[in-house]
């Protein structure tokens, strides 16, 4: 190292503290990057990549970006999931002796951004931290560095810990440096960006009040793990952080992250984007403030009846209030995102317009507060008593700052005139320098009779009086001070001209000087409101999110739900509410429910595309809106309140972890299976379809008896095995339902009605067809289907079959799909029944195989052409007769 020059020693004794991040070193107007961090930046960034001498031996790489556009490379960065350490000048160079001093004065992670595209105005950016104690337990804590949050829990599994970093969707964890790497793969997984090292768990004097609710050492050790990384990195004041809240996952409606994933609920499967899932339905918020609590909202309903009715009563007051509902929206529309706001005040990034949108946000409190206290209601009541409208601190930014003062701090006209006099003074100078200077030249022409006399600037010598030599004898001796000799004349300076000079020609420099002082001073004014802020932002988000579930409420004709003590589900007329938004004018078909102690778990059967799915999410969505104090689709709800909700819906592998469809179907049904109780919803899409006919209806149907002797949750089972739905003769709460289909000349017509029994077939045929897959495939699949259920029905009796015949090579019986049977345990022990439940063994029976003859493709033929429906029952009678006929022949 010694071969290099004093400034890339320098650059590398700072590089070796923050090796996992991009140095940004700043020299000049650049931030500049060198060695391997060049390298990767120049690829990255896509920027160019050039070389310097370092002093050693060969050139050193180097790139570089412009410091006031900085911002944009910072965010690409952080996007990658990268760090990027701010590294700048902390002496005048003009002082310095040697190289200038530089230190890190900020770490920015993914986790620690408090602005930049890269900070999404409707989300948390949450921070996260993890530590692992003894017995298998692990405290979890995560804070919004943006808007000063923090929470803390306990959780007891891995499996818990992930779930809630899922909910939390942080995107950097703080670990120690020994956490198993296991765990931090399974992280990565979940799409943590970053990961970041903290062994230092002592607390800090300043951060006690922070952890007084904290009465677990456990928690305290947590919280502290997070509060030292971010003082670290930060380097900074950290004001607006608020106190470390604690909460139990017990407290609200668990839901795992494959259900929420399953359900759509903040993202949609197929682009993981916000539009079609049940947050942007919901999101009728004003204030990026409500967004963000809408949203925490769903991630937690709640499980408390009091809290849930405390929420109905105010929506349902707003619906009835419309006019000032409306008021109330458009007051909030006015209201900036104070919880920011107040943290970028503490973290001092904010500028001048950043506090005229703290005033205008103030200035809409007390229209607020009375339009609720018009309402005459005394949740309404309590609401206004708790928007604390600072009138302090808005008079104080109405008094000094402009109403546009411009982003720059350094670019003066920030302060109100009048608000400071010695700032007043310097406007003045600079405002009236010249009326100044005119006025003094005739004051001088007067007092010395010289008519010529005139009051001059020079850049060099500055401002001055020049008299001819003619007139030299009639200025006053003592006053005027030589400056400049010309040819035929002199320039001089007096007192008052030399001190209004260094006024006006200082007068813009120490505007802007001032001005920055006086917005500090007001700056640390602000953070003493800080906390009252807070408390404010914490009743408008809640106003905004109630306001927009009314909004919703009324415009989407929802309904109020009740609770069920009895644990009973009644829905009339439910709806999807998603789907119902994304088909608009088109007419959505609604649809019942019924479950109470004798109907305790729902068996589904129906074609595909007809509905099953869609039918078990809305009663899930309508669950957890129930339970976060919205409105429901249907025209009457009764509901009971769910402790968890589980889904098995949809076919997906998870490639990353190497775990096929299957797999990941089972590792769905076993959570569901464990951690359910009596008081939880399941919902059960196709289990069993990744696998053999007999392996996944054994396993369906042992899941199904398994929920209902020793679970007892509420649940919705849907299926293709309609065999299965011969077990609600032995299970005593499972109830058939099936969704509604017809067939007309040929073609399948979904009613999407779902009404009690089981359905006679899943019409998958007709399904092919309508996905345009060629005619000539159809045609042979509905040959092969025919066959097979013929099959089917004379298997029963022990008889011999024929097997349709298969294009290409022979193909046995044991290569075709498996037909459906009936539930392997009450199979009548004949020799047919043995074999074919004999897919364990080593030897596959031999069958023998037959062909379709001419007559029989003939009357199957027929059969296709027939439209049934268009048939009186003696014409059908007649064909039936004939084709029977043909076939005896």
């Amino acid at each position: 190292m010694a071969a290099y020059t004093p400034m890339i020693l320098q650059y590398l004794q700072i590089k070796a503290d923050y090796q996992d991040a991009f140095l940004f070193f700043r020299l000049g107007d650049f931030y500049e990057m060198f060695f391997d961090d060049a390298l990767n930046a120049s690829r990255e960034l896509e920027i160019t990549l050039t070389s310097r001498d370092g002093g050693g031996t060969e050139k050193i790489p180097m790139c570089g970006v412009p410091y006031h556009s900085a911002a944009g490379y910072i965010d690409q960065l952080i996007a990658k999931g990268y760090k990027v350490a701010i590294c700048e000048q902390t002496e005048d160079p003009k002082a310095a002796k040697g190289v200038v001093r530089r230190e890190v004065v900020q770490l920015i992670t993914p986790g620690t951004m408090m602005e930049g595209r890269g900070l999404n105005e409707k989300e948390n950016n949450f921070i996260a931290t993890v530590t692992e104690f003894e017995g298998g337990c692990y405290g979890f804590g995560t804070t919004d560095l943006s808007t000063g949050e923090s929470r803390m829990t306990l959780v007891k599994s891995p499996e818990e810990l992930l779930n809630e970093l899922s909910i939390a969707g942080a995107r950097e964890v703080v670990l120690s440096s020994s956490m198993p790497e296991i765990l931090t793969k399974k992280m990565r997984e979940r799409s943590v960006l970053a990961f970041s090292c903290e062994d230092d768990l002592s607390t800090r004097e300043g951060d006690a009040p922070l952890l007084s609710d904290l009465k677990d050492e456990r928690l305290r050790i947590t919280a502290a793990r997070l509060l030292n990384y971010l003082h670290r990195t930060q380097k900074r004041s950290l004001d607006h952080l608020q106190p470390v809240a604690v909460y139990e996952i017990q407290q609200y409606m668990k839901i795992d992250y494959y259900s929420k994933r399953n359900l759509e609920l903040t993202e949609t499967i197929r682009s993981t984007s916000k539009k079609g899932s049940l947050l942007w339905l919901l999101d009728e918020t004003k204030t990026a403030m409500g967004a963000r609590l809408l949203k925490q909202w769903i991630n937690r309903p709640l499980i408390s009846t009091k809290e849930i009715g405390r929420r109905q009563e105010i929506v349902e007051l707003f619906i009835t209030s419309y006019f000032e509902r409306h008021d109330l929206r458009e007051q909030l529309r006015e209201v900036y995102d104070l919880e920011r706001l107040a943290g970028r005040v503490a973290f001092g990034n904010v500028n001048a317009r950043d506090l005229v949108q703290l005033k205008k946000s103030l200035l809409q409190v007390p229209a607020i507060s009375r339009t609720l206290l018009t309402l005459n209601n005394e949740e309404a009541k309590m609401l206004a008593e708790r928007l604390d409208p600072c009138e302090e601190l808005s008079t104080l930014l109405e008094q000094a700052v402009v109403e546009n003062p411009p982003i720059s701090l350094k670019e003066g006209n920030i302060i109100r005139d009048g608000y400071d006099s010695e700032l007043d003074k310097f406007r003045d100078a600079s405002r009236n320098g010249k009326a100044w200077m005119a006025a003094l030249e005739r004051q001088e022409r007067e007092k010395t009779g010289i008519k010529s006399l005139k009051i001059g600037y020079n850049r060099i010598f500055g401002y001055y009086i020049e008299v001819t030599r003619a007139n030299l004898h009639l200025l006053e001796e003592g006053r005027y001070e030589r400056k400049q000799t010309l040819s035929n004349a002199e320039r001089f300076i007096t007192p008052e001209l030399k001190e209004k000079e260094e006024l006006i020609l200082q007068a813009e420099e120490k505007i802007v000087e001032v001005e920055y002082g006086i917005f500090v001073s007001i700056r640390e004014r602000v953070k003493e409101y800080i906390p009252r802020l807070q408390s404010l932002a914490k009743a408008v988000s809640e106003l905004d999110v109630l306001l927009g579930f009314a909004e919703l409420s009324e415009q989407r004709r929802y309904m109020r739900p009740e609770f069920s003590a009895e644990r009973k589900l009644v829905l009339m007329d439910g709806r999807h509410p998603v789907v119902e938004k994304v088909m608009d004018a088109q007419e959505y078909v609604p649809n019942d429910c019924f479950m109470d102690s004798d109907r305790e778990l729902l068996l589904i059967t129906g074609p595909n595309m007809s509905g099953k799915s869609t039918y078990m999410r809305q009663i899930a969505l309508t669950a957890i809106m129930a339970q976060i104090g919205c409105f429901v689709p249907a025209t009457q709800a009764v509901l009971p309140v769910f402790d968890q909700v589980f889904t098995r819906i949809g076919a997906a592998d998870d490639l990353v972890s190497g775990q096929s469809t299957f797999m990941v179907e089972m590792l769905e049904a076993n959570n569901a299976i464990a951690n359910a109780t009596e008081n939880s919803l399941i919902l059960f899409d196709e289990i069993g379809r990744g696998t053999s006919t007999y392996d996944g209806m054994a396993l369906a149907q042992a899941i199904i008896e398994y929920i209902h002797d020793r679970i007892g949750a509420k649940t919705l089972f849907s299926t293709h095995y309609h065999e299965l739905t011969t077990l609600d003769e032995e299970l005593s709460h499972l109830k058939n339902v099936h969704v509604s289909a017809v067939e007309q000349n040929g073609k399948v017509v979904f009613l999407h009605k779902i009404k009690d029994g089981a359905a006679d077939k899943s019409y998958g045929i007709h399904v092919a067809q309508l996905a345009d897959l060629p005619a000539d495939l159809i045609s042979r699949a509905a040959e092969i289907l025919a066959a097979l259920e013929m099959s089917e029905n004379v298997s029963s009796t022990g008889s011999e079959v024929a097997k349709p015949k298969m294009s290409g090579p022979e193909v046995t019986e044991s290569k075709l799909a498996e037909p459906q049977i009936q539930r392997p345990e009450i199979q009548e022990t004949t020799e047919a029944a043995e074999v074919q439940l004999s897919f364990f063994d080593d030897e596959k029976p031999i069958v023998k195989k037959e062909t379709f003859g001419k007559q029989e493709k003939r009357v199957l033929g027929k059969l296709d052409q027939l439209d049934i429906l268009d048939m009186t029952p003696l014409q059908a009678m007649n064909m039936l007769y004939e084709l029977q006929r043909t076939l005896r022949k």
